[in-house]
């Protein structure tokens, strides 16, 4: 190694000489950062240098002696996903550790008035007023937040809000809002309440022949000609990684120029471990990796595909955007990924393996005795109904069901009687549901759940009646009490059950809905079994 060099994607510090400006993005940013109250966005693909960018950004707020808070998303855990005041006790207390700043944070928060008023009340009349300096709060990775849509809408309309208050209240015009992401927004939103149709937006582009000529004269190439770079260009387009990566190979003389080119046409050396990462994170999803096939196999750019397929591969960096019209983002992905996604006559079979993935799929979320969905199948849908009735604002309910006495019947009966019994019961509960959106699962043991979307309290409370009445009434055959009866004897069983109902928001986690639902069921075995009890805390749609 001729000196020492950042290795290629790896952002670059904001004085090292090969950091390529692209004008004017660096020089609005700058300008925009002085702007009391200024709210900046910055959006590219992946490997395209926010990170170099935001360096530089730091660099300037530090020279006017700016405070500077970065908070990297990809950073939280997913615990404090959770609910929004989880969420947002977790962002204020990082902001004040990086202002050494004691945090303070029970000073001002208040659940009752709501996590949102509560943040807000906490930077206005606490770490606002601490520090002297304007404030610039970068938030870095803020698609890590998209996936939680209930807490993306709140946190969103809160920056928004905290924009709009520099307009009106002075102590909010030392915030600068840095907001850095690698896709679209595809969070509904209300155009007044969105922080990203205001401020500055900037969109990184690719390199020009220009820059890529400049950053190769910085690497002590002699390509004045232009033709390298042409040839350069041809293959990995204007993509900063992979030209930072191709040069800095140039210049420790790891290959050469045509080596280089003969290797793009295989996809190989320099660039391998990068496309098959690509490759790899493609191949987990069929839908993914067949619209990317289709991309790469047009002869035209005019392609229909879906909102989401498209918000994924910008993200990653494999498309180029004109309108509705898609193409590779350079020729050597068209390249690589023709022959590692197998087209044409080679192509797999996304048809038979979809078939198969399903028959899998059935198979890993049934309870193999009951033949109900499992606590897998459960954990997983109650999580996508929680954040679809949060973003439809409809109600969910949950009912929690426990076999009373089921233990003196394994005992007194035996396991196998115990086993029969669980698949009738199951049966039975599956019975008294009729709509398909609805889920009837083992939850382990003699327990079972059910997940009811779109269903208020009161109708809750008429299906929970309906499974007891159902299960009270049932009739099951157990083997004789010994080898000489050979008398076939019948028994019934009570069940008992707990039932929460909400309309979900970013004010109560999943945790809490569904403690609820187990504290009113242990609530009904309390008071005497063979009952349903409904929570007291969550209750929508119950008239009293």
């Amino acid at each position: 190694m001729k000196k020492n060099i950042t290795l290629p994607g790896d952002p670059l510090p904001f004085n090292s000489c090969f950091y390529i400006e692209r004008p004017p993005i660096e020089s609005d940013a700058y300008a925009e950062l002085l702007k009391p109250g200024s709210l900046i966005r910055i959006k590219a693909p992946r490997h395209m240098g926010k990170s170099s960018l935001m360096l530089q950004l730091i660099h300037q707020a530090q020279i006017h002696e700016y405070s500077v808070v970065t908070i990297d998303f990809k950073l939280v855990d997913t615990q404090t996903f959770l609910s929004l005041n989880n969420f947002l006790r977790w962002f204020c207390m990082n902001v004040a550790r990086q202002l050494s700043l004691a945090s303070d944070l029970d000073d001002y928060w208040d659940e009752e008035i709501g996590s949102k008023v509560s943040a807000s009340i906490y930077f206005e009349s606490y770490l606002l007023e601490q520090i002297k300096s304007p404030l610039v709060l970068i938030l870095n990775e803020v698609d890590y937040v998209f996936q939680y849509q209930q807490i993306a809408q709140d946190f969103l309309l809160l920056l928004r809000n905290w924009h709009e208050q520099a307009k009106q209240t002075p102590i909010w015009q030392k915030v600068r809002l840095v907001l850095f992401h690698s896709t679209e927004v595809y969070i509904p939103l209300n155009i007044n309440q969105s922080p990203f149709n205001v401020g500055l937006s900037l969109k990184l582009p690719e390199f020009t022949v220009e820059q890529v000529t400049e950053l190769a004269r910085r690497y002590e190439l002699d390509w004045c000609d232009s033709q390298a770079v042409k040839d350069l260009m041809y293959w990995v387009g204007g993509q900063p990684y992979l030209i930072h990566q191709a040069l800095y190979d140039l210049y420790q003389q790891k290959i050469s120029l045509p080596e280089l080119l003969d290797n793009c046409t295989k996809g190989k050396y320099i660039y391998s471990g990068y496309l098959r990462n690509l490759l790899n994170i493609l191949l987990q999803d069929a839908e993914l990796s067949q619209a990317y096939n289709q991309v790469v196999n047009s002869p035209n750019s005019n392609i229909n595909l879906s909102d989401n397929l498209v918000y994924k591969l910008d993200s990653l960096g494999l498309i180029k955007l004109s309108g509705y019209n898609y193409e590779p983002f350079c020729e050597l992905y068209r390249l690589f990924f023709q022959k590692s996604l197998l087209i044409e006559s080679n192509a797999i079979p996304w048809d038979k393996l979809k078939k198969e993935n399903e028959k899998l799929q059935l198979l890993v979320n049934i309870d193999k005795l009951t033949q109900v969905a499992n606590r897998k199948c459960f954990d997983e849908t109650l999580e996508i109904e929680w954040e679809r009735m949060t973003y439809i604002q409809e109600p969910l309910s949950l009912i929690l069901a426990d076999l009373d006495n089921f233990k003196f019947h394994n005992d007194t009966y035996g396991h196998q009687s115990g086993d029969n019994c669980l698949h009738k019961i199951a049966q039975a509960i599956n019975s008294v549901i009729k709509n398909p959106d609805h889920l009837v699962a083992r939850y382990g043991g003699e327990e079972f759940v059910l997940i009811l979307p779109q269903v208020d309290a009161e109708a809750a409370i008429f299906i929970a009646e309906e499974i007891r009445e159902t299960v009270k009434s049932l009739r099951i055959k157990i083997p004789e009490l010994t080898k000489k009866n050979q008398v076939t004897n019948m028994i019934s069983l009570t069940i008992s059950l707990g039932i929460a109902c909400i309309i979900p928001s970013g004010d109560f986690s999943l945790r809490e809905f569904f403690e609820a639902a187990d504290q009113a069921m242990y609530q009904a075995k309390k008071l005497g079994r063979d009952r349903s009890i409904l929570s007291s805390k969550f209750k929508f749609g119950y008239d009293e």
